[in-house]
């Protein structure tokens, strides 16, 4: 050793020449107080006898490998957030413990992004949280045609074939359908067209594929009379779906919603916006049944019917069902083609249409009679439809 300065953290020394030479990066181990010292050989300079070294002092533990977490070491591919699809739905009441005005709201994305978030405003602008939305709603789009069928009583008709987006279907005995299951909203996309159907057998034909039998239609008043066309979404109503912050003096106003990843901010790409107005189809009153027209052309005509109630229908203890309403009141619709000849309300499942009346009317021939059950909110609920002859 010709040269050191092995008190500090660098060193300085010659060595004598051999065959076996130092090269930069090397480690070597040098004498110093306390112990042997382990030195980086950073640069060396060859003179004719002899090596000139200048070296750092390094600790061994720099050079020893820790243990490999396979979890931290793993690399995660980045996945981009996709855009949140929402299916907003003005339903009428279900369970009867929903908010009756209030519509509903599914959501499904592909890739999920864990949640989605819903934002609402009366403008496009100055946006609101409204709901967190944690479950994917299972939903499909049909391959055929749904005819429509009357309610209360079993679709027996052609399977209806179902392509899952998400999700599953399955099949159930009679009474867990009869219970409220398998129950599913069937519809355009448009917040107000839905149909709430039931189905008891589900048979898987190809991937993601289903055909659906044993149907039940127009279910809690949502019967329809055209046909669902190839394209028609499902939607599962299983509990996913959330109903929206919507007062009752907002019902018929514009509002602006937008739906994206929980995890992006308001104003990201990833969201979808739209701008809807609802109707409030839980407080409309359901259309009567039964309406049928005693008399004959030439005298007075009676008009008679049965209501129904949106709202604890099911109980069969009771003499009839509940009212619904704050009060029984009808409204009772003459036409004749588009032309409204006769409006009037009555407080009682009847209603006369006499002579003078027609004659006032001056009604000929074929006519249209409708009636609808009346909200203290909303107004006339559904019409029942009657075709007949004056």
């Amino acid at each position: 050793l010709a040269e050191s300065r092995l008190a500090t953290d660098t060193a300085s020394f010659t060595l004598p020449r051999s065959r076996l030479e130092v090269g930069a990066g090397d480690v070597v181990s040098l004498p110093e107080e306390g112990g042997d010292g382990l030195f980086r050989v950073d640069r060396v300079e060859l003179l004719p006898h002899a090596q000139k070294i200048e070296a750092v002092r390094v600790e061994p533990e720099t050079y020893r490998l820790l243990p490999f977490d396979e979890q931290l070491g793993r690399i995660r591919p980045f996945t981009a957030p996709g855009l949140v699809i929402p299916f907003y739905m003005d339903l009428p009441l279900m369970t009867g413990e929903e908010v009756p005005h209030a519509p509903h709201v599914a959501v499904t994305a592909n890739p999920w992004p864990g949640s989605a978030a819903l934002y609402s405003s009366s403008e496009d602008a100055g946006y609101a949280l409204d709901k967190i939305l944690e479950l994917r709603t299972p939903i499909g789009i049909t391959q055929g045609p749904l005819a429509p069928v009357g309610s209360g009583i079993i679709d027996r008709g052609d399977a209806l074939t179902v392509n899952m987006i998400y999700g599953t279907l399955e099949s159930l005995s009679d009474d867990q359908v009869l219970g409220g299951g398998n129950l599913c909203a069937i519809g355009d996309g448009n917040p107000g067209n839905w149909e709430l159907i039931q189905f008891r057998d589900a048979t898987l034909v190809d991937e993601d594929t289903y055909e659906i039998t044993h149907r039940l239609r127009g279910q809690l008043g949502s019967e329809r009379e055209e046909v669902w066309p190839t394209g028609s979404y499902i939607v599962r109503l299983d509990g996913s779906p959330q109903q929206i912050d919507l007062a009752v003096s907002q019902l018929g106003l514009d509002r602006f919603y937008r739906v994206g990843p929980a995890s992006q901010p308001v104003d990201s790409p990833a969201f979808s916006q739209a701008q809807l107005a609802f109707d409030g189809v839980g407080l409309r009153p359901l259309s009567p049944v039964h309406l049928r027209l005693s008399g004959r052309p030439g005298q007075s005509r009676t008009a008679r019917w049965i209501r129904r109630t949106r709202i604890g229908g099911d109980p069969w203890q009771g003499i009839d069902v509940p009212l619904g309403e704050e009060r029984e009141q009808y409204l009772v619709r003459v036409r004749q083609g588009d032309a409204v000849l006769r409006e009037v309300f009555v407080d009682s499942p009847e209603w006369t249409y006499d002579l003078a009346a027609q004659s006032s009317d001056g009604i000929n021939g074929a006519f249209e009679l409708d009636v609808a059950q009346v909200s203290a909110v909303i107004g006339a609920g559904t019409f029942a439809h009657l075709s007949a002859v004056a």
